[in-house]
């Protein structure tokens, strides 16, 4: 089965406030067995534009990786993140040769 990703890039306004959000997020990831690959860190834009923060999230497949993104406890835990940042999310399957 192809695994799923979301991959978000993100500027956060409020770290404080964006922090609830991270801890709103735990449930819903666990749930759907979201495994972060890049959570924000070092980086270096070479080319184009890109945002403060960049998130990789690995799901087991692109099925798991919407639903998880549609589920209510997600949907929950958005807004409280929707008032301190603004995120260009994809949810994207991934790629099986």
């Amino acid at each position: 089965m192809t695994k799923g990703y979301w991959v978000a890039h993100v500027d956060v306004d409020d770290m404080e406030t964006y922090k609830t959000y991270i801890a709103a997020n735990a449930a819903p990831f666990a749930e759907y067995g979201a495994r972060f690959l890049v959570r924000g860190g070092k980086h270096r834009v070479c080319e184009g534009s890109s945002r403060q923060r960049t998130v990789v999230i690995e799901f087991d497949s692109y099925e798991a990786a919407l639903a998880c993104y549609e589920s209510a406890g997600y949907q929950a835990a958005k807004d409280l993140r929707d008032p301190v940042a603004v995120s260009d999310l994809v949810v994207i399957e991934g790629y099986d040769s």
